[in-house]
């Protein structure tokens, strides 16, 4: 189980306090502003108001212990930066940070950070690739060539088998699953037929998916 600490509780910080309780890990959060502090409570292990740019304050939650460290702090990046260096500071083991900006980036990385999510660039990333297809259902991308796309069936693709298809020799596309009804089936063989009604996970070169799915 996965012990996390969280400073920042505005809307992404609660939005990832909320999918790691989900995630069954143990969270401690902290925020400036009691109102989110006493709304998160019910679904984080534990939570304090304090100020994340007071040393005294951080040291005394124990910053070593955690296995990571998150700082969604959005609204203040001089305080990101300062939290960020403290925790690296007392001996944090990771830290993510949340940039806003790509100049941002650089400077949490500077001061730290081991990681830094861009969640407005990603997910502006995320919305174009989305709405570049009528096939695509989810997209993750994995380096500047590769990413994973979940991805319905096109028709011409009804009925055929993953060996009649072969788009692992045609274009290095290599299919991972197949979601029907909402499940996500990883089992698959070379004799699994597809269907319309359902959904295929695949990974691949992004020039190549495009080409594939006419995207």
């Amino acid at each position: 189980m996965k012990s996390v600490l969280l400073v920042g509780l505005g809307r992404f910080g609660k939005h990832i306090a909320m999918k790691l309780n989900d995630l069954n890990c143990q969270v401690m959060a902290i925020d400036n502003n009691e109102e989110r502090v006493n709304a998160a409570l019910s679904f984080v292990t534990n939570a304090q108001i304090g100020d994340s740019t007071d040393e005294e304050f951080l040291s005394s939650l124990g910053v070593r212990n955690y296995d990571v460290c998150i700082v969604t702090i959005g609204d203040d990046f001089q305080n990101s930066l300062e939290t960020v260096s403290l925790l690296k500071d007392l001996g944090a083991k990771k830290v993510i940070a949340r940039a806003s900006r790509g100049v941002q980036e650089k400077f949490l990385l500077r001061n730290g950070a081991d990681e830094v999510v861009y969640p407005e660039k990603q997910l502006a990333a995320w919305t174009a690739i989305r709405c570049t297809s009528q096939y695509i259902l989810d997209y993750i991308e994995l380096d500047g060539e590769c990413s994973i796309y979940e991805l319905t069936i096109p028709g011409d693709w009804h009925g055929k088998t993953i060996l009649e298809l072969d788009i692992r020799k045609k274009y290095g596309i290599n299919i991972l699953g197949v979601r029907e009804n909402g499940r996500l089936n990883m089992d698959i063989a070379p004799n699994t037929q597809l269907s319309t009604e359902k959904s295929i996970l695949v990974l691949g070169k992004q020039k190549a998916v495009q080409k594939c799915f006419h995207i």
